[in-house]
C-alpha cells in the first residue's frame, strides 16, 4: 500500500483504496485525489448514509453484510464515511523547511578526488582540436570513461593558430572566455596588475562541478619541459580573504593542498568557482614551467597540447601529482509530516485484498476490522502527478485502532 501524495499542500495515501465508501473527491480543494471507489457487495454508499441517518449500529450493519455475503461498509469505530480517500492535502503545519547544508565531493567521475589518468579523444575532429582538447579519465573508446575537462589556448590577436585576428581559433577562445568571465568594461585578462595577451583555459565538465568548484580544495601539478614541477592552488584560504568563500574569482598561486599557499605575490592566473574554469597566464607558465608557448601568427601551434603534456606528464612521473579537486553543492531539505488518522487508509487497492465478483474481503478476520500495511509514501503535486517516492524500512500496520505519523525528508 502506498501512502500519501503531496500536491502543493496536499497529501494522500496512494494504493490504499477504500472498500465500501461512496465515491467522492477527498478534501483538500484542488489538491485532492481522484474519486474514491464505491463499496463492494450489495451495499454501497447509500448504506452508509442510511446508517448515519437512521442510527443503525455498526454491529447491525456488519451482521447485515455477513447475511447478504457482502463486503462490510464501515468497520468497527469508523464513522467518517469520507475516510476512503486516496490523497490527503497537506496543511501549513505539515510542511517544515529544513536547513541548507554545504556538501563537498570528489570532483571527478565516481566522486573521485584525484585524477591521475589523462586521455585525449580520438572522436574529436581536426577542426575541433584546433580550438580545444577534451580530456577523459581513460580510453574514450571504453564506454565507462567520461569527459572530465577541456583545455584551450587563447590569444587576443589570434597568434598561435591558423587565421588572423577574429578568424583564428585562439582569438575565438580568448574572446569567448573574456565575455563569459570578465565585466563588460574589461576586455583583457589581467592577473595582479599585469595584462595578459594570451592565456590557457581549463574548463571543467559541467556535470562534474555540481554547484561550483570547491575553492581551496583543488591542486594542479605541471611538469615542465626541463624537469621543473609547478604546483598551483588558489588563495581562497589566505588570511586576506577574510573567510569569504563566495567570491566570483580567486588568484591562482604556487602552493599545495598539504602545505598551503607558497607565494601569494606571484600570480599565475585566476579560478572562477561558479563556472568551474581556471584561466592561467601563458607568460607565467613559460617562465616557471618552461611550457614553450608558440605565438607565431597564422600557425597551428596546438599550444593547448603543451598544457596537456605538462598535466599528464606530471602524473606519469609520480601518481601523487594528479589533478586534485572537489565539487561543492548546497543541499536544501524540506520535511513533510504524513499523518494517517485512525479512520483513514485501512483498506488496500491491491487485487489480493478482495475476492470474487462482489469484492468480498479475502480475509474474513478483516470483516468489521480491516487492516492494511503501509510501505511507501508518494508525494504529489496539485495535478496528482507523482513527484517523489519514499520507501519505509519495514511495512507499518494500519487499522482503525491506531494512527501513523511518518516524517519524510526531501533533499534537493
Amino acid at each position: 500500500m502506498a501512502i500519501q501524495g503531496i500536491g502543493g499542500g496536499g497529501f494522500g495515501l496512494g494504493g490504499g483504496g477504500n472498500s465500501g465508501n461512496p465515491g467522492g473527491t477527498p478534501p483538500g480543494g484542488n489538491t485532492g485525489g481522484p474519486t474514491g471507489p464505491s463499496g463492494g457487495g450489495n451495499t454501497g454508499g447509500s448504506a452508509i448514509l442510511n446508517a448515519l441517518n437512521n442510527s443503525v449500529s455498526v454491529g447491525e450493519l456488519s451482521a447485515n453484510d455477513v447475511s447478504t455475503d457482502a463486503t462490510p461498509i464501515i468497520p468497527a469505530g469508523a464513522y467518517d464515511y469520507g475516510s476512503g480517500k486516496v490523497f490527503t492535502a497537506f496543511t501549513v503545519e505539515d510542511i517544515v523547511e529544513g536547513n541548507t547544508q554545504r556538501v563537498t565531493r570528489g570532483l571527478w567521475s565516481g566522486n573521485v578526488g584525484e585524477l591521475t589518468s589523462f586521455w585525449t579523444s580520438s572522436y574529436q575532429s581536426a577542426t575541433q582540436k584546433e580550438y580545444y582538447y577534451e580530456i577523459y579519465n581513460g580510453d574514450p573508446t571504453d564506454s565507462t570513461k567520461e569527459a572530465q575537462f577541456s583545455i584551450a589556448y587563447g590569444h587576443y590577436a589570434g597568434s598561435g593558430s591558423l587565421g588572423t585576428n577574429e578568424d583564428s581559433p585562439s582569438n575565438a577562445i580568448y574572446s569567448q572566455f573574456q565575455q563569459v568571465l570578465l565585466p563588460s568594461s574589461q576586455t583583457t585578462f589581467t592577473f595582479g596588475s599585469v595584462p595578459q595577451d594570451d592565456v590557457y583555459v581549463i574548463s571543467i565538465n559541467r556535470a562534474r562541478i555540481k554547484d561550483k568548484l570547491d575553492p581551496g580544495n583543488w591542486e594542479l601539478v605541471l611538469s615542465g619541459s626541463t624537469g621543473e614541477t609547478l604546483r598551483l592552488v588558489d588563495d581562497s584560504g589566505d588570511t586576506n580573504q577574510l573567510g569569504n568563500s563566495n567570491k566570483q574569482a580567486y588568484n591562482v598561486v604556487s602552493g599545495s593542498l598539504l602545505n598551503g599557499v607558497q607565494n601569494e605575490d606571484e600570480i599565475f592566473g585566476a579560478v572562477y568557482p561558479q563556472f568551474g574554469i581556471v584561466v592561467l597566464s601563458a607568460a607565467a607558465l613559460d617562465a616557471s614551467a618552461s611550457l614553450g608557448t608558440v605565438r607565431t601568427s597564422n600557425t597551428d601551434a596546438q599550444n593547448h597540447g603543451k598544457l596537456f603534456t605538462a598535466i599528464s606528464g606530471a602524473a606519469f612521473e609520480d601518481s601523487a601529482n594528479g589533478f586534485q579537486a572537489r565539487s561543492e553543492e548546497e543541499v536544501k531539505s524540506t520535511f513533510f509530516f504524513v499523518r494517517a488518522k485512525n479512520a483513514e487508509y485501512n483498506f488496500s487497492n491491491n487485487p489480493s485484498y478482495v475476492t470474487g465478483s462482489n469484492g468480498k474481503l479475502n480475509q474474513q478476520t478483516f470483516v468489521g476490522d480491516s487492516k492494511s500495511y503501509i510501505t511507501t509514501v508518494g508525494l504529489y503535486n496539485n495535478d496528482n502527478e507523482l513527484l517523489a517516492i519514499a520507501k519505509l524500512s519495514k511495512p507499518l500496520l494500519k487499522s482503525f485502532s491506531n494512527e501513523i505519523l511518518i516524517k519524510v525528508k526531501l533533499d534537493f
